[in-house]
């Protein structure tokens, strides 16, 4: 019951930090928006970290905020080792294959971590071999697969190429991380 107990204790925080982050952003009108990843401008790189806890908007904020905690709290199965590795892997790759390949827009929003987490929900309970685990990625499969829509470029202001390449390092983390 613990274990259950520190990662909703852990989800609130995550969640209180992207609102409180949102507020103070909507208050000085987004101004903290200029810490996205600019593609291939290399002062903008180390944003790579910062940009996932921007939003455009309240609403921006609200769409990514559900399936965030949704998928990092079945991340949250595989262990806290996994889940950290796991997270700092979408990051660095979402992050960095944006900055490498992303179109030349300030790209934010958790979005990327969304489908980083996505991805690994995916693959990891094929990984283990094991019926809880693979029942995990199968429900997420059924209920979310229609987010595999979302890396294609079908809308100007989204950036999909942050939900490409946070997806390719869910992958990746469930490959290297889940044994």
């Amino acid at each position: 019951m613990s274990q259950i107990k520190n990662q909703l204790k852990l989800l609130a925080v995550i969640a209180a930090v992207l609102i409180i982050i949102e507020v103070i952003n909507l208050l000085t009108a987004n101004s903290l928006n200029q810490f996205g990843v600019l593609p291939r401008a290399l002062p903008y790189l180390p944003y790579i970290f910062t940009a996932p806890f921007l939003h455009a908007s309240a609403g921006h904020l609200m769409t990514n905020l559900v399936p965030l905690l949704l998928f990092i709290w079945l991340s949250l199965q595989w262990g806290n080792r996994t889940f950290w590795l796991t997270t700092l892997t979408i990051c660095l790759i979402g992050g960095i294959g944006v900055w490498l390949f992303g179109r030349s827009a300030v790209h934010i929003g958790a979005s990327g971590m969304v489908y980083g987490y996505f991805g690994f929900l995916l693959l990891a309970g094929f990984r283990t071999r094991r019926a809880p685990y693979i029942i995990i990625s199968v429900l997420v499969a059924i209920l979310y697969g229609g987010m595999l829509f979302g890396i294609l470029p079908t809308r100007t202001f989204v950036s999909f190429e942050y939900h490409l390449f946070g997806f390719i390092g869910g992958l990746i983390a469930a490959w290297a991380w889940v044994k």
